[in-house]
Formats: structure tokens, sequence, C-alpha cells
């Protein structure tokens, strides 16, 4: 949940353009609520366009029904018919979500696959009104064609939360006022991280105690004889 409230946030944030907003205030200048300066573009109602529909991609999903939006979601996996019901979203393909979404958040798991499964190719096919949300792994996206595609005006504006090289980040998105950064910051809410905390202390005390722990990942370790 906390990397889909993350999400989210950036979505609104580069769509109404917040953290020019803040920046903008804090300079002094106060256009006022009458002036278009800061025109930015609305979500309620618009279409999300969902890449990878795991744990994620359905909370992500969730949130969205409160905006009223129409939810596309690509996944190798289809949910069963009554699950995308009771989440009020459609499966499509990846090239269709690409064309009709007016947001698309990403959250494949990143292999092979989907290493630059977001480049020049699919950047053209997007709408130049879209804007493009990263929260799952850096290298899904091609950096390079990324600042292309936003420096040409094919796409309206991308939030992101994770980089292809991270630390290291293009430095064309540091100049861009259409292109919200954060550190990744996906799990990054006390609760959580509290909760992953004790998740180390039962699996630390489960092996003191010569129990399995209960994240084991290579449980045959633990078989007997092993």
């Amino acid at each position: 949940d906390a990397t889909a409230d993350l999400a989210f946030g950036l979505m609104l944030a580069v769509a109404r353009r917040i953290v020019e907003g803040d920046k903008l205030t804090r300079s002094g200048v106060f256009p006022g609520s009458q002036s278009n300066h800061l025109a930015g573009a609305a979500v309620s109602g618009k279409t999300l366009g969902i890449v990878g529909f795991g744990r994620i991609g359905q909370a992500m999903a969730r949130r969205a029904r409160g905006f009223d939006m129409t939810v596309l979601y690509s996944d190798p996996h289809a949910l069963p018919a009554e699950d995308e019901q009771k989440l009020g979203v459609r499966l499509v393909s990846f090239e269709e979500l690409l064309g009709q979404s007016d947001f698309i958040s990403l959250h494949p798991a990143l292999n092979e696959e989907t290493r630059h499964m977001m480049g020049a190719r699919q950047f053209a096919l997007m709408k130049r009104t879209a804007f493009l949300i990263n929260t799952s792994r850096g290298p899904i996206i091609d950096e390079k064609a990324l600042v292309q595609a936003l420096t040409e005006g094919r796409l309206a504006g991308a939030g992101l939360d994770v980089y292809e090289h991270e630390p290291k980040i293009e430095r064309a998105l540091l100049t861009m006022n259409n292109v919200v950064l954060t550190p990744h910051l996906g799990s990054a809410v006390m609760e959580l991280r509290e909760r992953m905390a004790h998740v180390v202390v039962d699996n630390i005390a489960a092996i003191i105690e010569d129990r399995m722990p209960p994240n084991c990942i290579n449980p045959a370790v633990f078989a007997p004889g092993a």
C-alpha cells in the first residue's frame, strides 16, 4: 500500500503541478486561483493504465476508483473475471494500454523481458498528453529515451521514484519542470518500516531456536541432514 500511495501521489503532483506551485509560492509569487499560469491536467475521470498487476498494481487500481478513473491493466496473467469486476478493471494488450491511457503506472518485476520495456517505440505509442509514473524498478525505463520524449513534447510529464542507474539520474531530468522526482521512497513510511523490522527479528529468532524462518526462500537448507 505504501508504494501505491506514493505512485498515486506522484501522479497527482505531476498532473496538478504541485511541486512547481510550491516553489512559486515560496518565491513570493502568487498568481491566484483565476490565473492559468500553472494550469495542469485533471486526474478524475481519466484513464489509468497499470503495467504489472500484482499486489501493488491492484492497490493502485483501488485508489483510482475513488477518482472515478477508467482502469486498464496489462499483465501476463489475467485476473479471474470476478476479481476484475470487483476492482473495476479491464485486461488489454500492452500496446493498447499505451495508446489509450492518460496516465501509465509501472509495477512489473524487473527481468530481462521488462528491462527497457519503456523505450522510444513505446513512448511513440503514448498520447502526447499522457504522464508516466514509475515506482517499480528504474531499468524498466530507458532513461535516455524518456529524456528525448519529454524534450520533444511527446509526453506531458513523468513522476519517478526509481532510476536506471540510481543514485545517478539523467541530468536533463533534474532540470525539467514537468518531472517530479523522489529518492526511492516507495516503502518509506514508519508503519511499514516497523513491520519490516519485526519480520527481521522474527526470522532471526526462528534460526536461533532452530525453527524454520517464517520468510525462508530456500527451505531446503533446513531439511534433515542439510
